[in-house]
């Protein structure tokens, strides 16, 4: 690699790298007004949990704690907060009764789908002018980046 290319490549990389700060703070922001349309008051951090636990339909809260690389004290405390709210059920797991199952409640996801209505609205119009191709292709490289393999792996 020559030098010009060289400075191509780190100018294209600092490029890329700015317009991700832009996209982390527009998804901040998102996930600040998703929360409060969960429940007014709940933080980016808990609804981060409460997303997660959604998601993945049942998970243990010690497997939650290892995905989201998080202090176990505090996300029995996140967890708390959000059966308190009735967002999600704590079950004893059937392998280990010390430990607990998380799942969404039927109420959680009422919420959860309310609460993210005007956010995925916004990305389908903001895509709308998009091929489809070109969609697909944006994730493909944004998961192959966020799994750090090739491309064309």
């Amino acid at each position: 690699m020559t030098i010009d290319e060289l400075q191509a490549r780190t100018d294209a990389v600092r490029a890329l790298e700015g317009e991700f700060g832009e996209l982390i703070n527009r998804m901040r922001r998102l996930l600040a007004d998703n929360a409060h349309r969960v429940s007014p008051g709940m933080l980016p951090g808990a609804y981060k949990v409460f997303t997660t636990i959604a998601r993945r339909e049942r998970v243990a809260q010690s497997a939650l704690a290892d995905a989201l690389v998080v202090d176990k004290g505090q996300l029995s405390r996140t967890v708390r907060e959000l059966e308190q709210l009735g967002l999600i059920r704590r079950d004893p797991d059937p392998d280990d009764r010390r430990a607990s199952i998380l799942s969404p409640t039927p109420f959680g996801l009422e919420r959860l789908s309310s609460a993210r209505e005007p956010q995925e609205s916004s990305l389908v119009y903001a895509l709308e002018q998009w091929p489809l191709d070109d969609i697909h292709t944006l994730t493909r490289l944004l998961h192959a980046l966020t799994a750090g393999v090739s491309p064309t792996s």
